[in-house]
């Protein structure tokens, strides 16, 4: 049966980096889907455009946070992604996935999802974590994991992983014990 790994959480909580290490405890196939190739897909200049998506900074308590305002053409674009996924998993790719969410994705995955070994996980971190490491990697708008990780649902994941507190091999063999991989 074709395996799918989501993983879900704000900007700069390590997806990627379990991704990775996920990929190397499998060993087998296991293709890594990130929600930033899809973004990295758009012309130049739709960044700010309402059509797509918007960054809005805000302060709260002396904190900045950062929210997306999403438009009709970005809310395509990540529909397409999903049912991309989909598609890849219906031709018996074994995927991780990594997306940030700021809606009601998870549902949509599931239901795309349904007839494959799916699975969603929760990756989070303390939030003082998320903004360290927002501040040391320089290429990420400062404020947007506080924004992410509020609207983050608290439920419907087959397991949460506090990114902080597992390194990303730990985590990665949690991961591919908990669900046979």
């Amino acid at each position: 049966m074709t395996h799918v790994v989501l993983l879900n959480g704000p900007s700069s909580v390590g997806k990627t980096s379990l991704a990775k290490a996920l990929q190397a405890a499998v060993g087998g196939p296991l293709l890594h889907v990130q929600m930033d190739v899809f973004l990295e897909m758009l012309p130049a200049g739709v960044f700010g455009h309402s059509d797509y998506f918007r960054f809005e900074t805000t302060t709260e308590d002396g904190h900045p946070v950062t929210a997306i305002h999403s438009g009709p053409h970005m809310a395509r674009v990540l529909s397409g992604m999903r049912r991309a996924v989909a598609a890849m998993a219906a031709d018996g790719l074994d995927l991780v996935v990594d997306d940030v969410f700021w809606g009601d994705e998870l549902a949509d995955y599931r239901a795309l999802l349904a007839p494959f070994d799916f699975h969603a996980v929760a990756v989070t971190a303390p939030l003082e974590v998320l903004e360290a490491r927002e501040r040391e990697r320089g290429d990420r708008v400062l404020g947007l994991a506080r924004w992410q990780r509020a609207r983050m649902a608290a439920e419907g994941y087959d397991l949460a992983i506090d990114n902080a507190a597992l390194a990303a091999d730990a985590a990665a063999a949690l991961i591919k014990a908990r669900f046979g991989l």
